[in-house]
């Protein structure tokens, strides 16, 4: 009797995963996003440990089943008295700053800041970590922000550093905005400890579109805020603060980036909120509250890499972030936009589906060249690098050609 020989394992049959992500690829039931999405927008420490979108026995993701409750379990009335209770403890009797809400000019940021202000009767002050680079709509939007009745600070990094964190993070994590997200993440407790402002307000909370992060109406300060004598642990481009210093970099020139001391912050009573905690947010209507009440212009053509025009405006290297998420993980900008209109019920997962395969994985060429003269790479270091992170059970090569294993049916 010939004893049956075992299929070798190759590359073909059963390829390699990087990153710590999912081998098996999942869809999930109910929208169009994939088990390969990562829980963090920030790759802190170690790119090879990630965790990822969870999803449950009936193959719905967590991003929907919170969604589901916000339709089906939630007394908004009762939310919007716990609102007002929280703002009547914080608002100011002499006109001074009572609330932060931390923001680019998008139609999240005008549309918390026009209702806290004009609706509740707060005094808030905006802030804002600006873009790497603005486009034309994205500084026009953020100019009609601040005519619309708002105060601002726009903390603005040494350009020098940020574009060689830029390009760190790029070459080494294929992220181009680690850099951004943890200066954007940090700005708005850093400028309420400075000005003696107790209370933050954000839009909507990335546990809605899949980060792990628990769904309630405080912000989880562990996400950004390390304990004082933690806080050079953080990780930027994969290089750690020691390594970043021996490039040439101070310590002033990384403070931006580090996160607040979590002492600072308890010690000072602090409150973060999601305003998306106390009302049923679709993005769509903010869209047009922003566009009504405060000037807000969506791009004149279609965003490259979906089909909508009005969100991800202002940084000119937005396309080039939400493409190297399909080259990492198989999940480009339609994914994204077409997951939060089916959990917002726009539209249904066929036509979630029909825009994913029409416009995902689309290559951002408007603001190509700006973003590689920004980053100072060329061509060939920019495709490099992108092959280097194409994990192998995701990604295959056809007559020269890269195309994915699986995509959404």
């Amino acid at each position: 009797m010939t004893t049956p020989t075992k299929t070798p394992k190759t590359e073909e049959n059963s390829p390699k995963t990087l990153f710590g992500l999912p081998k098996e690829v999942q869809f999930c039931k109910k929208c169009v996003m994939s088990n390969q999405r990562p829980s963090s927008t920030v790759e802190f420490k170690n790119l090879d440990k990630k965790e990822t979108l969870a999803f449950d026995d009936e193959g719905v993701c967590s991003a929907c089943r919170i969604h589901e409750r916000k339709w089906d379990g939630i007394d908004w009335g009762a939310r919007q008295k716990d609102l007002e209770e929280l703002l009547d403890r914080h608002r100011s009797s002499d006109g001074s700053y009572d609330v932060i809400v931390p923001g680019s000019g998008g139609k999240d940021s005008m549309y918390v800041s026009h209702v806290l202000k004009y609706k509740f009767g707060m005094h808030p002050l905006t802030i804002t970590w600006p873009p790497h680079m603005y486009t034309d709509i994205g500084r026009i939007n953020f100019d009609a922000w601040i005519a619309a009745g708002f105060d601002n600070v726009s903390f603005t990094p040494n350009g020098d550093v940020h574009r060689l964190l830029t390009r760190e993070a790029f070459l080494n994590l294929l992220h181009p905005f680690q850099p951004f997200i943890l200066g954007q993440k940090n700005i708005g407790p850093k400028m309420a400890l400075q000005y003696g402002v107790k209370l933050i307000v954000y839009g909507e909370n990335e546990a809605e579109g899949g980060s792990r992060i628990k769904f309630n109406n405080t912000m989880n300060t562990q996400f950004f805020a390390s304990p004082r004598d933690e806080r050079r642990d953080v990780v930027i481009g994969k290089r750690s603060y020691n390594e970043l210093i021996d490039l040439g970099l101070s310590h002033h020139d990384l403070e931006p980036y580090l996160p607040i001391a979590l002492e600072d912050l308890q010690e000072a009573g602090i409150e973060m909120h999601y305003m998306s905690f106390y009302e049923n947010w679709r993005c769509q209507e903010k869209y047009y509250f922003a566009q009504e009440h405060c000037g807000f212009q969506p791009n004149p053509e279609r965003t490259e890499g979906t089909y909508t025009k009005f969100a991800s405006l202002d940084d000119k290297i937005d396309g080039l972030q939400y493409y190297t998420t399909h080259i990492k993980f198989g999940i480009g900008r339609a994914t994204y936009d077409a997951a939060y209109d089916i959990r917002h019920r726009y539209i249904d997962r066929d036509e979630g589906v029909a825009l994913v395969k029409r416009y995902d994985g689309e290559f951002p060429q408007k603001y190509f060249q700006d973003c590689l003269d920004y980053m100072e790479i060329n061509e060939e270091q920019f495709y490099e690098t992108l092959d280097n992170f194409r994990s192998p059970h995701l990604w295959m090569k056809e007559a020269d050609e890269w195309k994915l294993r699986h995509t959404v049916k």
